[in-house]
């Protein structure tokens, strides 16, 4: 019988930071943590304690029990198995073959500690770890048995879909589904992120932060740009899942999958499979946590089958007006769908900035579940990007950050010349965030240096985001190194804004040209004033970009167009339309559009053209831009021109398939 001792939430913020003065130095560098096991073993010398729910109300508070839990300090070595601690049973054979549930506390001390998303598309290899084309030959049959089921990512999420009503996504089925797996999600600690822009960022900061420590880190994100495999990574390289892992897992799952699709008459859609899969697959792999991004919203995403039993701690990145029909109409619709990823007793970490009325839907909701918060914009932290410079072709911003909070949960880190190869003051913001999740876990009782928190941030990169290609990357593109090609998937207003500060802090001078592909649901005449208001543009060309595959989301290029010239002359920009451009075109006439368009009456005007709404994005349009801005600008300029690939996530996955295949 366990003896229970209640304490208020106050007393109990403190009593969880002081578990863990005992000390903060970082485990042996030559000998990476190790996990304990689960249940936590029998002990003699103290009581751990374990958030439970009250019997009599859903409130949490600290149970200490007299037995089966063994104190340790954070510098302690790990937690090990006793022969008196017993397994519950295995699923049976027909719930598939996730290993035995884990009997995890609502407090992630008694989690997986200490053993060591992405360093794939979060990869530090780069683009060479993202393989495809032959190599995933194996996985034919799953590509075609996945492209079978709905896909609201090609063809539009439906009105009302990410909120907590009648009009949400069913997470019932997603349950059904999961119980059928043997209920994988319940088999090791995890970090739920939700937000409109910088989950995917501070997954990967936060993923390769893990790493660094020794852990086995897996990682679920969304949307991919070369292969469905980047969604996926686990094990300590980062990159994406292993072709026949992936295939030996499907071939194992299908089944299960086959009845549960059938019972739910077809209704589970490609997004609940696949995080299904990476749910089973994490249990497998035997992670010690794993880094799960939502896909939409929060409160009615697949993902939010994670229960406060197994969750570490959720984080909202953003809030902004992307989805709105699908998540309520409004920003505090969107913000109060998002919050639903927090849960019962477990820490939240908010990144922001946020205005007033977003951070109180937020805070209000972690009251209601005793979650403490833990602010990335809270007055005690600083963070400074001291200068912006180049390594071997490769610009980065050199950062100081410095945390000091002492309120619900106190963190504190002072980390010097972080150099972040992810630019820009939001990546810097999604770093602070990362950080300050890191030593929320830290805080719990995960062994987390502050040396292995700079490295994970430094060692950082994703592919498409603020994203340099290289020399030899520019040549297969046709350009002969007169232009550097900038490739970002910014697609909403306020990233627009970023990704034009972001130009200006690469490119003093010299010419510009944007190429801009745009799914339909987005804001694209606010994308346009954000883009042409900054670092004005010499050249724009619009181009239809594949959503997923598909044509159905894809904006039209000669709609973008007229779209882009109201939104130069709403500026008091001059501009001229100069057709269509195939970017076949000769470079005589390229030369010659230059000349007749580049400015008019002495003053210099921003060329508008489009690709014929008949022909698909080709590479071709990059070096047309190219062209265009160097002949604009004339001999005498030798400023190097600067070509930013945008719009979406979809069409800077166009460019590196090209880089790929060639």
């Amino acid at each position: 019988m366990e003896n229970y001792r209640y304490l208020s939430r106050t007393p109990l913020v403190l009593s969880l930071s002081s578990l863990f003065a005992t000390s903060s130095a970082p485990p042996p560098a030559a000998r990476p943590p190790t996990p304990p096991s689960y249940p936590p073993p029998v002990s003699a010398g103290g009581a751990r304690p374990i958030l439970r729910t009250s019997p009599s109300n859903s409130s949490p508070f600290v149970c200490i029990p007299q037995r089966g839990v063994e104190a340790r300090g954070r510098d302690s070595p790990h937690l090990g198995a006793t022969a008196a601690t017993a397994r519950p049973p295995a699923p049976p054979a027909a719930a598939l073959v996730a290993r035995p549930r884990r009997m995890l506390g609502r407090f992630p001390i008694v989690l997986r500690l200490p053993r060591g998303i992405l360093r794939g598309s979060s990869c530090r290899r780069g683009l060479s770890a993202m393989a495809g084309g032959d190599e995933e030959g194996p996985l034919g049959d799953f590509f075609e048995y996945m492209e079978r089921l709905r896909n609201y990512e090609r063809s539009g999420v439906p009105r009302g879909a990410g909120t907590d009503s009648d009009d949400g996504f069913d997470l019932g089925r997603m349950r059904r589904l999961l119980r059928r797996l043997g209920d994988p999600h319940t088999h090791f600690p995890a970090v739920h992120i939700a937000g409109t822009k910088g989950k995917g960022s501070t997954a990967a900061f936060l993923s390769n932060i893990m790493r660094e420590q020794g852990y086995n880190v897996g990682c679920y994100s969304s949307p991919h740009l070369l292969t469905i495999r980047e969604r996926i990574s686990v094990g300590n390289d980062g990159g994406p899942v292993p072709v026949r892992l992936l295939s030996d897992l499907f071939d194992q799952a299908k089944e299960a999958i086959d009845e549960s699709i059938e019972s739910e008459n077809g209704a589970l859609t490609h997004f609940e499979v696949f995080t299904a899969l990476s749910f089973l697959l994490f249990s497998r792999e035997n992670v010690d946590i794993a880094i799960v991004e939502a896909g939409l919203g929060g409160a009615r995403d697949a993902t939010n089958v994670i229960q406060s039993t197994e969750l570490a701690a959720s984080v909202i990145t953003t809030v902004g007006s992307e989805h709105l029909a699908a998540l309520g109409g409004s920003l505090q619709s969107i913000a109060i769908a998002k919050s639903g990823i927090i849960k019962q007793g477990r820490p939240v970490v908010i990144g922001g900035p946020f205005s007033a009325d977003i951070e109180q839907i937020i805070r209000d909701r972690a009251f209601l579940t005793q979650s403490p918060v833990i602010s990335a914009c809270d007055p005690g932290i600083k963070s400074i990007t001291k200068c912006v410079d180049w390594d071997n072709g490769k610009p980065y911003q050199c950062c100081d950050i410095s945390i000091k909070i002492s309120n619900d949960m106190p963190l504190s880190i002072e980390l010097c010349d972080v150099n972040l190869q992810l630019l820009g003051d939001h990546q810097r913001q999604n770093a602070v965030t990362a950080s300050c999740t890191a030593l929320c876990l830290r805080n719990l009782g995960w062994d987390i240096s502050e040396a292995s928190i700079q490295a994970g941030l430094e060692e950082t990169q994703l592919a498409g985001r603020s994203q340099i290609l290289t020399q030899e990357e520019a040549l297969v593109l046709g350009l002969d190194g007169a232009s550097t090609v900038l490739i970002d998937g910014a697609h909403t207003e306020a990233s627009a804004k970023t990704l034009s500060n972001m130009i200006e802090s690469i490119r003093p001078e010299g010419p510009l040209a944007l190429v801009v592909g745009m799914a339909n649901d987005k804001a694209h005449f606010a994308f346009a004033e954000q883009l042409l208001a900054g670092s004005r543009p010499d050249v724009v060309l619009l181009t239809e970009a594949s959503i997923a595959g598909g044509a159905s989301r894809a904006m039209p290029a000669l709609l973008l167009k007229e779209i882009w010239m109201a939104a130069a002359r709403d500026l008091g920009i001059n501009c001229v339309d100069i057709g269509t451009i195939s970017g076949a075109e000769a470079q005589e006439r390229i030369a010659n559009l230059a000349a007749s368009s580049s400015s008019f009456a002495g003053k210099p005007m921003v060329m508008i053209g489009c690709q014929d709404d008949t022909t698909p994005f080709s590479c071709n349009l990059i070096r047309a831009a190219s062209q265009l801005i160097l002949e604009s600008r004339g001999s005498d300029d030798p400023s190097p021109g600067l070509v930013c690939v945008t719009g979406s996530l979809h069409l800077v996955a166009s460019v590196l398939q090209h880089l790929e295949r060639h």
